[in-house]
C-alpha cells in the first residue's frame, strides 16, 4: 500500500522537534514541487526583496504565502553551472559542469542523475518548460533526463545567429525551440522571442491542470531577463520603467499564472513552490540588467553574483509572511525535494544535504553544511560557512565593470585581483571589510576546509 501524502510530510516535516503549524489535511497522494528558476534576475527586481519603481504582485503575494529567504546561494554565478547544481545537487567541480555550455556541448554527464530522475522513481509527473543549458547532445536533453514533457531552448536566447558578436559563427548553428523532444522551430527570430515566457507559462499551466491528480513536478526556468530582452504585446511599455521592467512584469504575471493553475486544480495545499534564480544580474548591460545591493554582479564569486532572491510556499508547513536569514543553497534542493517525495537518492555522490526543517522553519534548526564552495568557471575561489556568517575568498582575478551599456548593448569589465580575504557577512553583508588580520583562527579554519575541499575535486588538475 502507497504511504499517503500525510505519512510522507509527517516523517520530514515534523521530525526532530516542534512542528510551525499544524499537519495538513491528509490525502492520497505525495506533494507537488514546482521550481520557478529565472535567467539573470537581480535580487532587487521584485518586491518585497527590492523596491522597483514597476509592479510586481505575484511575487509580493508568493513572499505573504510562503517565506523568503534572505541568504540563499547558488555555487556558480553563470548559466550553465547553476542549473546543473540545481538539478543534480552536486557543486560543479564535481560534475565539471563549468561556465555556459553552447550548441552541441554534453553539459551533465549522464552519470548523474537530475531531479527529473529521481522524482520518476517515486511515480512522479515531471516537466521543464523553459531553457535547458545542461546539455544538447541526444543523451543530454530533457526527454532523456526524466522529464516526461518539455519545451524551450537548449541554451541562452543570445546564442542566436542575431548576436553582435561573431554572427557567422552563430549562423551556423541555429537556435532551435523545441518541444517534447522534437524541433518545433528550426530557426528562433526576433519575432518568436517576446512568445517565451507566455509558451513556458501556458505549458506549465496545461501540466498542471492534466495532472492534478497525481504528483508532479514543474521544473520552469525561463530565459528572461537574460539579454536579449524581449516582452510580448500584452506587457509592452506597461512598467513605465523602460524594457527591462516591462519584461520583469511578464515573469511577475507568468508566476502568478503558474499559482492561480495551482489554486484552480485543488492542488495549492499539496505543493511546494520554489522561486529564485540561477544568479546575479548581468550589470554591464545597464537598463538592461537587474539590481543587486550585493558587490559585484553575474560572472563573480561575490555575492552580487552567488546570492539570489528565494522564496518558497508550502501551505500548513512554511508559515506565511515569515522571512528567514538562514542560509541554504540550490545543491540543497534535490536532496530536499528527495526526502519530501520519499524518493530514493542517486547512486552517484551529491554535495547537497537535506535543509527541510530550515527552509520550514523548525525550532532551533541549523544548517548541516560545513562549507559551500563558489567557483567561477573551473576556477575554485571561496568557501562560506554552512551558517553564512563567514567567507573566505582565495587569491583570485575577477571582472570588474568600467563602462556600463544600455540598450542591448553591453559595458566593458577590466580583471581585478583580490587577496586572501576574509568577511563577516552578518556584518558586512557587502564585502567591503577584509577582517582576515582580525579573525586569523576563522580564517585558518576556513583555509584548511579550501585545502580539503581543492585536494578532493582539484587533485588531478
Amino acid at each position: 500500500m502507497q504511504p499517503s501524502r500525510r505519512e510522507f510530510l509527517a516523517a520530514g516535516m515534523f521530525a526532530g522537534g516542534m512542528s510551525v503549524l499544524p499537519a495538513a489535511p491528509a490525502s492520497s497522494r505525495k506533494p507537488n514541487v514546482v521550481v520557478i528558476f529565472l535567467d539573470d534576475s537581480g535580487w532587487g527586481d521584485f518586491r518585497p526583496f527590492g523596491k522597483p519603481a514597476y509592479p510586481t504582485p505575484n511575487v509580493e503575494r508568493l513572499a505573504k504565502e510562503g517565506c523568503m529567504y534572505t541568504n540563499f546561494y547558488v555555487p556558480q554565478a553563470i548559466c550553465s553551472a547553476s542549473r546543473s547544481a540545481l538539478l543534480s545537487g552536486c557543486f560543479p567541480c564535481r560534475t565539471k559542469v563549468f561556465g555556459a555550455h553552447g550548441p552541441n556541448a554534453r553539459g551533465l554527464d549522464p552519470k548523474f542523475a537530475t531531479l527529473g530522475e529521481v522524482l520518476k522513481t517515486a511515480g512522479y509527473k515531471t516537466a521543464v518548460f523553459g531553457k535547458w543549458h545542461i546539455g544538447d547532445q541526444p543523451d543530454t536533453r530533457p526527454w532523456a533526463r526524466g522529464f516526461d514533457e518539455s519545451c524551450g531552448l537548449m541554451y541562452s536566447n543570445d546564442m542566436w545567429e542575431h548576436h553582435p558578436e561573431n554572427p557567422k559563427y552563430w549562423s551556423q548553428h541555429p537556435l532551435q525551440f523545441w518541444e517534447n523532444g522534437k524541433v518545433k522551430i528550426d530557426r528562433v527570430t526576433p519575432n518568436d522571442q517576446p512568445n517565451l515566457t507566455t509558451w513556458y507559462t501556458e505549458h506549465a499551466v496545461d501540466f498542471i491542470k492534466r495532472h492534478k491528480d497525481e504528483p508532479f513536478f514543474v521544473y520552469v526556468p525561463h530565459s528572461m531577463p537574460h539579454v536579449p530582452l524581449f516582452v510580448s504585446d500584452k506587457f509592452k511599455g506597461k512598467s513605465g520603467k523602460g524594457l527591462y521592467g516591462d519584461v520583469i512584469m511578464e515573469v511577475d504575471w507568468s508566476i502568478g499564472q503558474i499559482m492561480q493553475a495551482l489554486r484552480d486544480n485543488g492542488v495549492e495545499k499539496d505543493t511546494l513552490v520554489l522561486f529564485t534564480s540561477d544568479n546575479g544580474p548581468w550589470s554591464s548591460y545597464g537598463n538592461h540588467s537587474g539590481t543587486t545591493p550585493y558587490r559585484d554582479a553575474k560572472g563573480t564569486s561575490f555575492d552580487g553574483g552567488t546570492r539570489s532572491a528565494c522564496i518558497a510556499k508550502c501551505p500548513g508547513h512554511i508559515k506565511a509572511g515569515t522571512k528567514s536569514s538562514k542560509a541554504w543553497c540550490t545543491v540543497d534542493i534535490l536532496p530536499t525535494v528527495a526526502h519530501l517525495a520519499g524518493a530514493k537518492l542517486p547512486a552517484n555522490p551529491i554535495d547537497g544535504r537535506n535543509v527541510w526543517d530550515l527552509i520550514r522553519g523548525a525550532k532551533g534548526a541549523t544548517n548541516p553544511h560545513e562549507y559551500y564552495a563558489f567557483t567561477t568557471n573551473d576556477k575554485f575561489e571561496a568557501v562560506m560557512t554552512g551558517d553564512g556568517r563567514w567567507k573566505l575568498h582565495l587569491p583570485h582575478n575577477y571582472r570588474s565593470l568600467i563602462s556600463v551599456g544600455n540598450d542591448g548593448a553591453a559595458g566593458k569589465y577590466e580583471q581585478k585581483q583580490i587577496a586572501m580575504s576574509l568577511f563577516d557577512l552578518q556584518n558586512d553583508p557587502y564585502e567591503k571589510t577584509d577582517v582576515l588580520q582580525k579573525y586569523p583562527d576563522v580564517a585558518a579554519k576556513l583555509q584548511k576546509i579550501a585545502d580539503r575541499h581543492r585536494a578532493e575535486f582539484y587533485s588531478s588538475n
